[in-house]
């Protein structure tokens, strides 16, 4: 099995730097430095409002991942809001259909294909046309992942917040069983599985452990704010580290 690809999503590098006018954090330095230091690619979530990630990065960074032909681009977003012309115009390798609202504080729900399956058809197959893998942000629901294969998709992301929130808790084995069988649903679908959303060092082995086959994670907040007393360099090498450990030897439950 291959190991799990690593994406750093540098939305929070971003919303650092838009507090000032001095352009520091740059995120072509950051997105730099994780790819220098092993990350699989770079994810950015440009919303309308640019309240992180401005359009001028979007097109920075997508240049930059040009000159690493090994590694993915992934840009998130509503394809009913502003994803769609990125995605026609820069081609990334990947994008992540995500149904937020405008104003949304952050993502925190999948899709819901019975309401939303003939508006995303057509835009999932101009994504496809392009030579853009489409994963579509999913609740861990086993039973929705068949529409989203019948709606066109080649991955599907699933929405790890419950996850999260249950870790060290009672519900941590019910949940991960729960996303476990989401994921199997996934692939017996003949769909690629990703996940993301509060993923940190912590809990993240484990998740991988007891969900197979995930293909690739997407994280910034815990990342980002790691690397704020880590670095970038030390903190990416971690969360590596802890995609190792999931494919080494299984430890006793937490």
């Amino acid at each position: 099995m291959n190991k799990t690809a690593l994406s750093v999503n540098l939305n929070k590098v971003a919303l650092v730097r838009n507090t000032r006018h001095l352009g520091i954090p740059s995120l072509t330095r950051a997105a730099t430095i994780c790819l220098e230091h092993g990350a699989n690619g770079i994810t950015v979530h440009p919303r309308p409002d640019q309240r992180h990630i401005r359009t001028a990065d979007v097109h920075d960074l997508a240049a930059l991942l040009r000159q690493w032909p090994d590694r993915e681009f992934n840009i998130e977003g509503n394809p009913f809001q502003n994803l769609m012309g990125f995605v026609t115009e820069l081609r990334p390798q990947q994008c992540t259909l995500v149904p937020d609202s405008e104003g949304q504080f952050t993502s925190d729900h999948g899709w819901n294909l019975a309401q939303d399956a003939d508006r995303l058809r057509p835009l999932i197959a101009q994504a496809k046309a392009l030579g853009v893998r489409v994963s579509l942000f999913m609740d861990a629901d086993p039973s929705a992942m068949a529409a989203a294969r019948a709606v066109g998709a080649d991955r599907v992301e699933l929405y790890t917040e419950p996850y999260a929130q249950s870790w060290g808790g009672p519900t941590l084995q019910q949940q991960t069983d729960r996303y476990a069988e989401a994921a199997r649903a996934a692939r017996d679908a003949g769909l690629g599985v990703n996940a993301g959303h509060d993923l940190n060092r912590d809990n993240l082995t484990w998740f991988l452990r007891s969900v197979p086959g995930v293909q690739e994670v997407s994280i910034g907040h815990a990342l980002i704010s790691d690397a704020l007393e880590l670095g970038y360099a030390a903190t990416v090498k971690d969360y590596l580290r802890c995609i190792d450990a999931a494919f080494a030897p299984a430890p006793s439950a937490p």
